[in-house]
């Protein structure tokens, strides 16, 4: 499945962070994925709310760095989401 066919964000497996600090965030942004690829789950749904933006700027520096994640965006529906793609094998 590809990011741009995903239409029913809320059956994906997702990640609240609101009330997460940065480092929090970026911790469980990372179990997440793991559990997610031990799950078999490719596409992955991450709540980071609108606010400052600060959380949201975690979320995308951290799936932009790890290695698991084969690309994201913004929910077209809900700005306050992000939508991850993820390989399942290493």
């Amino acid at each position: 499945m590809e990011i741009n066919e995903v239409i029913f964000i809320d059956s994906l497996p997702k990640l609240d962070l609101h009330g997460y600090d940065r480092d929090s965030a970026k911790v469980a942004i990372n179990d997440f994925i793991e559990d997610n690829i031990k799950m078999g789950n490719e596409i992955i749904n991450i709540i980071h709310g609108n606010g400052k933006g600060i959380i949201k700027k975690t979320t995308i520096d951290t799936l932009k760095k790890n290695h698991n994640v084969i690309e994201y965006k913004s929910s077209y529906f809900n700005r306050g989401c992000t939508i991850a793609k993820i390989k399942l094998t290493n």
